[in-house]
């Protein structure tokens, strides 16, 4: 079995345009005599690699504590979208895992994001920092929260080979936000594993 961390490390990931950047301040230093370290941080629920729940873009929809976390753990596929024409894309999503990860700088069009929702898909992950478009990212947005889909964003793919895995992805529990970082992992049980088309 092999590990690997898909996660941005938060203080230096990337901060989506107009988001806050995270920080933090150490407030007990034991070198300066104080028992222990303590350090208290400033963040955007969005920051570095996150969770995206429907409240996010639905007034009514759940937040974060209210995701049911077999959306966000178990096997996942990872695939390139521009490995694939519409059309492909269809027979992938027939025996793929429901859990769904985008390698490489591939964009979810609207016309993905309905082709995931009508074959049952329960996360949809990105290497960006948003899915959808960078200009219009809203209406897939609405298309797979609407669903409740889980959005993980702003993973960290470069090493890994396009296949089957295990995710680990479960948001911190933060009561009524409409996001939340995560530690994103992928078990590789089987080294050898292909996406089946």
């Amino acid at each position: 079995m092999k590990l690997y961390d898909i996660s941005q490390e938060l203080f230096h990931g990337r901060v989506y345009p107009g988001d806050p950047a995270p920080e933090y301040e150490r407030i007990l230093k034991i070198t300066e005599g104080a028992p222990c370290n303590l350090t208290k941080f400033n963040m955007g629920a969005h920051n570095a690699t996150h969770l995206d729940a429907p409240y996010h873009f639905y007034e009514n929809g759940i937040t974060v504590e209210q995701i049911d976390l077999v959306r966000c753990v178990g096997p996942c596929t990872v695939i390139s979208l521009s490995d694939y024409t519409l059309e492909e894309l269809q027979k992938v999503l027939k025996v793929c895992n429901k859990r769904l990860l985008i390698k490489g700088k591939d964009t979810v069009t609207l016309e993905h994001a309905k082709l995931f929702n009508n074959y049952g898909i329960l996360l949809v992950g990105v290497e960006g920092q948003s899915v959808g478009p960078e200009d219009a990212p809203i209406p897939v947005h609405l298309e797979l929260l609407g669903k409740e889909v889980v959005l993980l964003e702003g993973l960290v793919l470069d090493e890994i080979v396009p296949g089957n895995y295990f995710l680990s992805a479960a948001p911190i529990k933060l009561g009524k936000c409409d996001g939340a970082p995560c530690r994103a992992i992928l078990l590789d049980f089987d080294e050898t594993a292909t996406c089946n088309s």
